[in-house]
């Protein structure tokens, strides 16, 4: 008799929405807590340091990120991208809780260096497999798609941390809970696509082709998260105090973020070469508006919906850039390079603007200095992306 095929497994919304929401994990693990930090602070006041420890609590995920995405890309391509997921969201869930029941802040701390190792490994898998599971404009479509709800969820999660705030600095903690009820489906509905034979050395990952998308990528990262960072901070300076104000305007600069994200489908026919100059151009036009405005609130929120669609469409073309030529033994290592990147840049953000604030004289100002660094990005973009790039819906399984 004649051998049938064996049929290949599709994947749907099921899966889909099952890696979407487990990529806002970390969103989730870098602003939920800000709203509780200085209730924190007053907390720990008798911790010799406090003052510098306790924003270390909401900041060290993403260097933990930063710094270990690239070996989860490893462990996920290495023994099996499921299996490394479901332990990692099993890990989540134990140490994003810890800090209802720790009260050293040392331990607090400890707790969320784990906290950041689960999230690169979950970063690094549900991106990989979003990647594994589709290919051609559905990965872009997706990929976008990730960005938008990483923006969304990002005020989502600043709204719930305030509000379970006022139930005391520990209660935000418990949507860490949250990793638990999506491992469930997770283990039923997520499949580890096939791959090589077993004992079958990995190839090697082509540095060669991801050394740009990665540099630009650590670049990206810093402009990516300057204005997330700092925006209630200039709203302050410019004299709105109102939390509702900064509220409001932080989430149409997310709105913008998101419409643009959204965008990425419909442009995905375009190559890197052709995107990536309007990404860091509307950025550097956001920047540069809000260092020259003069403190006026109406010129500020022009700027930062600029950035914010600059930065919206930035990163999934820099993430498709990166990850679309890699084969299946090979992203999940270049995914984790690529979020590696990510992730450093976003811990290396504040610090590089406060630093330049200090040298050029105000908040406003650095971010002025940003835009220009942006606006050089832009134009150095046609000489560092190669002519021969490929529009970012072509597919090299």
């Amino acid at each position: 008799m004649p051998e049938t095929a064996t049929p290949v497994r599709q994947a749907g919304p099921a899966q889909l929405a099952l890696l979407l929401a487990g990529s806002c994990l970390s969103v989730l693990g870098a602003v939920l807590i800000a709203p509780v930090l200085p209730q924190m602070t007053g907390h720990f006041a008798g911790v010799p340091g406090a003052a510098t420890l306790v924003p270390i609590v909401l900041t060290v995920p993403a260097l933990i990120i930063g710094l270990t995405a690239p070996f989860a890309g490893v462990i996920a391509d290495a023994i099996d991208r499921k299996r490394v997921l479901i332990i990692a969201m099993a890990g989540y869930t134990v140490f994003g809780t810890a800090p209802l029941y720790l009260n050293s802040l040392g331990a607090i701390i400890g707790s969320r260096v784990l906290v950041g190792l689960c999230e690169a490994a979950i970063m690094t898998c549900c991106t990989t497999l979003i990647a594994d599971y589709w290919s051609g404009p559905r990965r872009s479509r997706y990929l976008g798609l990730q960005t938008l709800l990483a923006s969304v969820s990002a005020t989502v999660f600043l709204g719930l941390g305030g509000a379970l705030g006022s139930s005391g600095w520990r209660t935000p903690f418990w949507l860490y809970l949250v990793a638990a009820l999506l491992a469930v489906p997770m283990a039923l509905l997520i499949w580890q696509p096939a791959r090589t034979a077993t004992g079958v050395a990995l190839p090697p990952v082509p540095w060669r082709r991801l050394r740009v998308p990665c540099l630009v990528t650590l670049a990206g990262g810093v402009i990516f998260y300057a204005l997330i960072v700092e925006l209630s901070f200039v709203l302050d300076e410019a004299g709105v105090t109102a939390t509702a104000t900064i509220g409001a305007l932080s989430a149409l600069m997310s709105l913008a973020t998101a419409i643009a994200a959204g965008s990425f489908a419909r442009l995905s026919g375009r190559t890197p070469r052709e995107l990536l100059p309007v990404a860091f151009g509307l950025a550097a036009a956001g920047f540069l508006t809000i260092g020259a405005g003069g403190g006026s609130v109406p010129v500020i929120t022009v700027g930062a919906v600029l950035t914010g669609a600059g930065t919206g469409l930035l990163l999934p073309v820099l993430l498709t850039w990166a990850t679309n030529g890699l084969t299946f033994a090979e992203r999940g290592r270049g995914t984790g390079l690529f979020t590696g990147t990510l992730f450093i840049g976003q811990f290396l953000s504040p610090m590089l603007i406060m630093g330049m604030a200090g040298v050029v004289g105000g908040l406003r100002p650095a971010l002025g200095v940003l835009g220009v660094a942006s606006a050089i990005l832009a134009v150095a973009m046609l000489a560092l992306v190669p002519r021969t790039a490929p529009a970012l819906d072509v597919t090299h399984d």
